[in-house]
């Protein structure tokens, strides 16, 4: 547990000093701002959108620019001669953006006037998870940013348009229980079936496996069999 606590903080302290607060903060004060300048009857369904695309989802991206510079200072290397689990790297990840995350959707969704902010956390924190667990498992199969950007453009079509439609009713009423419509409807205060909370949780604990299994490969690729 003492081993897991200080790759969080350390995980913290990474991304604060490659500027991950920063943009957080500088993107927290935009959005606060054009929510304040939209008429109130828009600004549930614009912080919806707000907090899906970027303080949850932003994590598919930071996921892929974290493990990439890791992978280029040989830091990942390092890892499969230490007694670290994989299962604890990527928990720490994945916590450690989603900290940032909840800080961000709290905000945005008190400023549009939510009743349901509990709603919205959960549902930042489930969707935050499945797009970092994405990040992690694109990063650990290329080796350039470019590569990465390319390669997650499925993930983002199959993340965000859904949601987007299914957030203004276009989508028809069955897929309401895929996992990123349930998401949309907990971020958006609506709450979710059952089903599609169950779909979301069962995604959620194939990808964090899945991707455990990948860094570990990865590991071993770049630094020896694990001890």
């Amino acid at each position: 547990m003492r081993r897991w606590l200080n790759l969080f903080i350390w995980n913290m302290r990474f991304q604060a000093r490659y500027g991950f607060y920063l943009l957080y903060a500088f993107l927290t004060i935009f959005y606060t701002v054009v929510l304040f300048a939209l008429p109130i009857t828009w600004r549930g369904k614009t912080a919806a959108m707000l907090i899906f695309s970027d303080p949850a989802a932003m994590g598919l991206f930071f996921m892929g620019a974290i493990v990439l510079l890791e992978k280029s200072q040989r830091v990942t290397a390092f890892f499969a001669i230490t007694p670290l689990k994989a299962f604890e790297y990527v928990l720490s990840k994945v916590l450690s953006l989603n900290a940032i995350a909840l800080v961000v959707a709290g905000v945005l969704a008190y400023v549009s006037g939510s009743r349901q902010v509990f709603l919205v956390l959960v549902g930042t924190f489930l969707s935050g998870a499945i797009f970092t667990l994405f990040g992690v498992l694109v990063a650990t199969k290329i080796t350039s940013l470019n590569q990465f950007i390319l390669f997650t453009v499925p993930v983002e079509a199959a993340g965000f348009l859904p949601a987007i439609l299914h957030l203004f009713g276009i989508t028809p009423d069955y897929l309401k229980y895929y996992p990123a419509n349930a998401c949309m409807d907990l971020v958006s205060g609506r709450g979710v079936t059952f089903i599609g909370l169950l779909f979301t949780v069962a995604l959620i604990i194939f990808l964090f496996y899945f991707a455990c299994h990948e860094m570990l490969r990865m590991w071993q690729e770049q630094g020896g069999a694990k001890i």
